[in-house]
C-alpha cells in the first residue's frame, strides 16, 4: 500500500503551477514524487517535472493513493462529443493537460524506441478515447447540446475512427491536430448524407 506523502512532499505538490502542474524542487525531491505516482518527468528537454492527475487530486482534495500512468490513461474520460453536459473551466483544463502529458509519458515508456510522436499500444486499444484526448488537449471544443464541435466515433475498420466537425476550417484543424499527434487522416464524404468527415488511424512509423 502506498504511504502518504511527507509534509515536505505535500508542500512541493501544493506549490506546483496551478495550470500546468509544473513542479520545482531538488532532483531527489522530484524523484521521490515520481516514485509515489504524484509526478512524472517530461521526456523532452529540459525534462521538467509535472503533477500527475493523482498529484492534482492530492492538492485539491487530499487523496493519498498514487496512480500509475496506465491507470491514469484507463481512468481519464476524454470528451468524444455529443455529451449532454460538459463542465469547463480551469479544473478541466488542468485535468486534460495532465492526461495528455501523461499519455506522452506512456508513449515514451511503452513504444519500443521510446518515441513520443506516435501513438502507443494503449491508444490503439482505445482509439476513440485516444483521438478525443488529442483533440481536447489541443483546445478543440467537443460537440454539445448547443455547441458545434468535434465528435469521435468508432468505425467497422479495426484501426480507424471517424471524426466529425463543422465542415471547412474546423474539420481541417482537427485533421492537422491529429496528424501532429501521430495519426494519419483522410477526408471523406458519407454517400447518403453528403456529410464530410475524417477517417483517422494511428501512425505506426
Amino acid at each position: 500500500m502506498t504511504r502518504p506523502p511527507t509534509a515536505a512532499q505535500r508542500r512541493l505538490v501544493d506549490a506546483a503551477d496551478p495550470v500546468t502542474g509544473r513542479l520545482r524542487g531538488t532532483e531527489a525531491q522530484l524523484t521521490a514524487l515520481v516514485k509515489r505516482g504524484l509526478a512524472f518527468r517530461h521526456p523532452r528537454p529540459p525534462h521538467d517535472h509535472f503533477l500527475t492527475p493523482a498529484g492534482h487530486r492530492l492538492r485539491e482534495a487530499p487523496e493519498p493513493r498514487a496512480e500509475t500512468e496506465p491507470e491514469r490513461a484507463q481512468g481519464f474520460a476524454a470528451r468524444v462529443g455529443g455529451e449532454e453536459s460538459a463542465d469547463a473551466g480551469p479544473a478541466r483544463a488542468r485535468e486534460v493537460h495532465s492526461a495528455w502529458q501523461g499519455l506522452l509519458e506512456l508513449r515514451r515508456m511503452t513504444n519500443p524506441d521510446g518515441a513520443t510522436d506516435r501513438p502507443c499500444g494503449w491508444e490503439r486499444a482505445h482509439l476513440v478515447r485516444a483521438a478525443a484526448l488529442a483533440l481536447e488537449a489541443a483546445g478543440h471544443p467537443p460537440e454539445g447540446p448547443d455547441i458545434p464541435g468535434y465528435r469521435v466515433r468508432a468505425t467497422p475498420q479495426p484501426e480507424a475512427v471517424a471524426v466529425y466537425a463543422p465542415e471547412g476550417e474546423p474539420l481541417r484543424a482537427c485533421a492537422a491536430t491529429l496528424e501532429r499527434a501521430g495519426w494519419q487522416t483522410g477526408e471523406y464524404t458519407e454517400p447518403r448524407t453528403r456529410t464530410r468527415y475524417l477517417l483517422a488511424s494511428p501512425r505506426r512509423a
